[in-house]
């Protein structure tokens, strides 16, 4: 059976700005070494659809250059491809109005290929998941869609497309970011939310990507497909626990900044439940040619250390300190400088003294000598971005 995925990887990513100031939100750099949608294109690798689009819209310069550096592992020769689409207005003069009209604005791209079905994902979510095992859960069902599905604290609700299914798992009700959700049965405190992956024959999808576009709709999977097809088609709720890869059942949508802080911050708890070290499940990337990461201990007993960290290649910690944080390729920390439970991606320098705690500081800023961020969130707040819950953000670049 012909499988072809269509990765939604457009996204504007407003709430995780400024990280999302000059780049695509799936182009994020996330676990120090990947980017978001790495996640998503190694799930698809490792459950052999080699068959790829990513569609792209919104600044998405740097995520061409990673797809077309990082992802040229597969055989032309043999029909695989992972294939950056850019919006292209081919049926109208707009642009992408929702993930549907997205999927309806490239039918030519899968008319071309002709696979028997379409698996859609978003480039922007974090987890480990073996797509086979949904796709023949919806061949065995005879469905006309299968929507992924996973077990949500009721409180975020508003977040999420909230399912409600049958004794089947075939989907009786769905509501897109309910205030009130329909609970799982037993389970008062907990909801079914739809994940952004799903599963169609492809004449089924063509069929009703054309009916949403001929309709007052806003295009959209969550808001308008789904719930059209509840009441005329075979719909069905496949558990994300059923394919999950890590075996914790963890995804995440990094959605925000404060989201994004906490999912770096379960890479370096003692047993992280995303498993980054499984041989069996590797996640691809690429990877710069750097030197390995070293400690420097320097004279006067200046030593260089890192506690439960994550250090990249050609990262150098010279005679500082790091402790519960994330380094990305090429970071270098100078003598007495500090930095606890932050994030710091390619090519920061901290200077000497520097104290940096709870704060992302993005690519290739240089922190001057004894500056102090993460410390005084009033005075933060005056030359960066600083969210509600105290996590401060540096934007790429910035001179100080």
């Amino acid at each position: 059976m012909k499988v072809l995925a269509m990765v939604l990887a457009g996204g504007r990513g407003e709430r995780l700005y400024p990280l999302t100031r000059d780049r695509a939100k799936p182009a994020v750099p996330f676990g120090a070494i990947y980017r978001i949608i790495d996640f998503t294109l190694s799930n698809c690798i490792h459950s052999e659809i080699r068959r790829i689009y990513a569609l792209t819209q919104y600044k998405s310069t740097s995520l061409h250059r990673h797809i077309q550096f990082g992802w040229n592992i597969l055989s032309a020769p043999l029909g695989e491809f992972i294939e950056a689409v850019p919006a292209q207005q081919r049926i109208d003069e707009h642009w992408y109005q929702g993930t549907a009209d997205a999927i309806f604005q490239n039918i030519y791209t899968i008319q071309q290929e002709r696979p028997d079905l379409i698996l859609i994902l978003s480039g922007d979510h974090i987890y480990k998941m073996d797509y086979r095992k949904m796709i023949d859960f919806h061949v065995e069902k005879k469905a006309d869609l299968t929507v992924g599905a996973i077990r949500m604290d009721r409180q975020l609700s508003r977040e999420f497309g909230v399912i409600q299914v049958n004794e089947d798992w075939q989907i009786v009700g769905f509501e897109e970011k309910p205030e009130e959700p329909k609970t799982i049965p037993g389970d008062p405190e907990g909801i079914l939310a739809s994940m952004g992956v799903y599963v169609f024959p492809t004449e089924i999808l063509v069929r009703r990507l054309i009916e949403d576009v001929r309709s007052d709709s806003t295009h959209d999977f969550g808001k308008d497909i789904i719930p059209a097809m509840i009441n005329k088609d075979r719909v069905f709720a496949f558990d994300f626990r059923k394919g999950d890869r890590g075996g914790m059942g963890y995804w995440r949508d990094v959605g925000t900044i404060d989201a994004y802080f906490e999912a770096n911050m379960d890479l370096v708890s003692v047993t992280p439940q995303l498993n980054l070290y499984d041989p069996q499940w590797p996640i691809f990337t690429y990877q710069s040619p750097d030197p390995p990461a070293k400690t420097v201990l320097e004279e006067e007993g200046r030593m260089g250390t890192a506690i439960n960290s994550i250090l990249s290649n050609g990262c150098i910690i010279s005679g500082g300190s790091v402790k519960r944080s994330v380094l990305s390729p090429r970071v270098v920390v100078h003598s007495y400088a500090e930095v606890e439970d932050s994030i710091l991606l390619e090519g920061v320098d901290i200077g000497r003294h520097a104290k940096i705690r709870r704060t992302i500081i993005d690519k290739d800023v240089q922190i001057p000598p004894k500056t102090e961020i993460g410390y005084d969130l009033d005075e933060d707040a005056k030359r960066f971005t600083v969210t509600e819950s105290g996590i401060v953000v540096v934007p790429k670049g910035l001179r100080l």
